[in-house]
């Protein structure tokens, strides 16, 4: 039975539990659910979902949201080895940390930035942009060391993470990013490593980038 992933190829956080399954093989269906439309305030939703968020996966009877739990979880199910989420305690201690920061810091940057735009508020003040830069400088730093972000010899979850966050700024195109030159080589990098790469990011960050872009 295939897994239901419910959300918008809009989000970033869904995409993160779409590139999951494709890396992992684990057949999935995207059950759209429009926030914008109320989808996520049904009776149905709700029963999966009481917190109305975005994604909500459905696994046979067990019903999980928060898409970087919904990720490790995905891993520790269905995974035939531990490569994408390391059993290891340092390593798996390092992606955990990268995956709490893509949360609350790096997707918080730029959202804190664009989202205000597109849903009619004012334009980022300069101390937001510079925060921006910042943090993606730490993003820069931790792939410095082996080529992906959590500093492991191959790809994790928390590239994954990582890669639907870049993916949507880059698609913005409102942020100059050629100085941060190991983030580049990471995001042609590893978009080459997820199957089915436009289905399960490209094309939703291309989206949103078209959403932002139109405002």
């Amino acid at each position: 039975m295939a897994i239901e992933v419910h959300g918008m190829a809009l989000s970033a956080p869904c995409r993160i539990v779409y590139m999951t399954c494709e890396v992992l093989g684990v057949e999935y269906n995207m059950v759209e659910c429009d926030l914008m439309n109320g989808g996520n305030k049904t009776p149905e939703y709700l029963k999966m979902n009481p917190q109305h968020t975005i994604p909500t996966m459905k696994d046979g009877d067990f019903c999980l949201n928060e898409s970087r739990v919904i990720a490790t979880y995905l891993v520790n199910k269905y995974g035939k080895d531990d490569k994408l989420y390391p059993k290891e305690t340092v390593a798996r201690a390092l992606v955990d940390q990268r995956l709490y920061f893509d949360m609350g810091v790096f997707y918080k940057a730029m959202g804190d930035i664009v989202y205000p735009v597109m849903f009619g508020g004012p334009a980022a003040g300069e101390d937001k942009m510079e925060r921006f830069k910042e943090v993606l400088g730490w993003v820069n730093d931790f792939i410095k060391p082996t080529g992906y972000v959590a500093g492991t010899d191959c790809l994790t979850v928390a590239d994954l993470a990582f890669l639907a966050t870049f993916a949507t700024i880059e698609a913005t195109g409102h942020f100059d990013l050629a100085p941060y030159t190991e983030v580049n080589a990471w995001y042609e990098k590893v978009k080459a490593e997820v199957p089915n790469y436009a289905k399960c990011n490209g094309d939703g960050a291309t989206t949103f980038g078209g959403w932002f872009k139109s405002q």
